[in-house]
Formats: structure tokens, C-alpha cells, sequence
């Protein structure tokens, strides 16, 4: 984006808060510490409120200097969209949009995702931001993302969603566990094996207690992460079993190191993951296209780890 587009002010504010210190924005801008100095101070003269505290070891913001931050990093996305609008009035296919997906989807759908677009569509650039399903929706919400890939979204007055599918939950087991030959299974039955959970800081574990505390009341499971290829890894490893959804283990089950089993508990909920947009901003053109392609490869993804199921057990 060219810097013209972004006052001098506001640029210069966002670097010093990203930098830590005026020394360090200078370093970043080639320009002179005092330079910016001046320009942060005539933007708190205009404003009647310090943006920064000033402390021995740098610069942090306070909390009128938050809300220009976050006026500054949408203004910047706002002029990259505008870029990009205007390459789509010349016909050309080219601009760059903004992301937010989730972790599970790094190793999995996203690469294929991304080799497919860079194939077809190589002018249009990708800023990637993993986060948790709530950081995603807020994204959509305050303008910062074009697009987000998520779990658990629900269509309303900010959020609409381009495609949906449901995502039963199930357990995933090494080939050679006792239960990867079950066509399906119980909790009770997968609580009889150590279990390696998510902790409480991603949305499945959240569910799990929310409608089945007991599971780990009667015994906590003995291991505990944040890191979906821990878990995955430690269940293809034969020692645990992981309940997840089939989405999350899909390079896993596709590459035979995996087995997916679907719970058949009457309260068990299926989960969802969608692909959202905002409902109160346009989504460019380009943004469209990279919607439905993801959706295609959504579909797929899903369409491939199902068939894989079906053939292992005979279906």
C-alpha cells in the first residue's frame, strides 16, 4: 500500500506502538527519532489526550492511544481494499485480503487451499492470522479481516456466512487401538482409555465440559494441551485417545495414521465450521472468489476424509 494513503500522523503512531519506542520507529522508517517525536506530539495536541506513556524502557500505549491504533491498522486495510477494488475495475484478478483461520486448519485444509490459489489466481495476496473461533468473529466485526474460516459461527446481523457444515464429533485412535475397528462409540467406552484433551482455551474443550463435565470429573485426563498435533501425535502413537472432529485430524486419516470414530451419544452435539463474511461491509470481488474457492476445498476436504471412512469400514 503506498504510505501516502495512511496520514503521516497515524503511520507514524502505529510504528511507535509496534516498535516499543520512538528510537525503534525511527529505525523502521529511516527517519529521525525527532521527526517522529513531532508528529506524535502535534497528534496528541489535535487530539487533547497523550497516546503514549513514556517510560524509561520505551513507549506504551494508552488508552486513547489504542483506539488510534485501531483506527490506523483500518485504515490501512480499508486503503488495501480500495487497491484492490480498483485493479478488479481493470479486470485483473490481482489485490490482497486478509484471513482468519483457525490452527487445526495449518496443517490440513490451508496448504492445499493455498497451493490451489497461488496455481490459479497468483496475483492475489494472502495475510494469514491464525486465532481462536471469538477472535475471528470480533476480526469480521471491527473490519480487520475480509474472511474468516472458523468453528461454532452463527449467521446474524454482523456475520454471514458463505457456507456451512456440520462436524460430528467422534474420537481419533491409532489403526491398531482396540476401538478403530468400532463403527462407532460411546464416551462412556472412550473414557475407559487415557484420553489426551484440549485445555480450556480452545472451544471444544469448553463444549466437552459445558455437556459432559463428567468425563473428566471422574478422572482428569492426563494430559492436557493447547497444541493440536500434540494431541494428534500422541493418539497416532497408539498411547491415547483424542475426541475431536474429523476436520481436525483430516492429513491424519487421508495418510492412514488416524482413525476417526463417530460418537453415538444421544446428547453429543455435532460442532460446525463455516466460512464468514461480514454482513455490513462489501466484500470485493477477489474476496468472493477466494470464498468460494475455500468453500470448494471445505467441501472436498470433508467430501475425502468420509470416503475414507466408508471404505475402512466396509460402508
Amino acid at each position: 500500500m503506498p504510505q501516502s494513503l495512511l496520514p503521516k500522523m497515524l503511520r507514524y503512531a502505529e510504528v511507535v506502538a509496534r516498535a516499543g519506542s520512538v528510537q525503534a520507529a525511527a529505525r523502521v522508517l529511516n527517519l529521525s527519532a525527532s521527526a517522529i517525536d513531532r508528529q506524535i506530539l502535534l497528534l496528541e495536541d489535535l487530539l487533547g489526550a497523550p497516546l503514549f506513556e513514556r517510560q524509561p524502557d520505551g513507549m506504551r500505549l494508552s488508552a486513547a492511544g489504542e483506539l488510534v491504533v485501531t483506527l490506523a491498522k483500518r485504515w490501512q486495510h480499508d486503503a488495501s481494499r480500495l487497491l484492490t477494488d480498483i485493479r478488479q475495475l481493470q479486470g485483473i484478478n490481482q489485490g490482497s485480503l486478509r484471513l482468519a483461520a483457525m490452527d487445526s486448519h495449518a496443517n490440513g485444509l490451508m496448504p492445499v487451499f493455498l497451493e490451489r490459489l497461488h496455481r490459479e489466481h497468483p496475483r492475489i495476496r494472502l495475510e494469514i492470522d491464525i486465532v481462536s473461533p471469538d477472535q475471528a468473529e470480533a476480526a469480521l466485526i471491527a473490519g480487520t479481516t475480509d474472511l474468516a474460516i472458523a468453528f461454532n459461527l452463527k449467521a446474524g446481523r454482523d456475520l454471514h456466512l458463505v457456507m456451512q457444515a456440520e462436524l460430528p464429533l467422534g474420537c481419533v485412535v491409532a489403526p491398531g487401538h482396540p476401538l478403530a475397528g468400532q463403527p462407532d462409540t460411546s464416551l462412556k467406552a472412550v473414557s475407559g482409555y487415557p484420553i489426551v484433551s484440549q485445555n480450556r482455551s480452545l472451544t471444544i474443550r469448553r463444549y466437552l465440559e459445558s455437556r459432559h463435565g463428567w468425563l473428566f470429573a471422574e478422572r482428569e485426563a492426563p494430559v492436557q494441551t493447547n497444541s493440536l498435533q500434540l494431541v494428534k501425535h500422541l493418539a497416532a502413537a497408539g498411547s491415547h485417545v483424542a475426541l475431536t472432529s474429523e476436520l481436525d485430524a483430516a492429513p491424519e486419516i487421508l495418510a492412514g495414521r488416524l482413525c476417526f470414530i463417530p460418537l453415538t451419544d444421544r446428547n453429543v452435539q455435532p460442532q460446525t465450521v463455516a466460512i464468514a463474511i461480514s454482513a455490513r461491509r462489501p466484500l470485493p470481488r477477489i474476496g468472493r472468489l477466494v470464498a468460494d474457492l475455500l468453500a470448494e476445498e471445505l467441501r472436498g476436504c470433508l467430501e475425502a476424509v468420509r470416503q475414507r471412512r466408508a471404505a475402512g469400514s466396509g460402508g
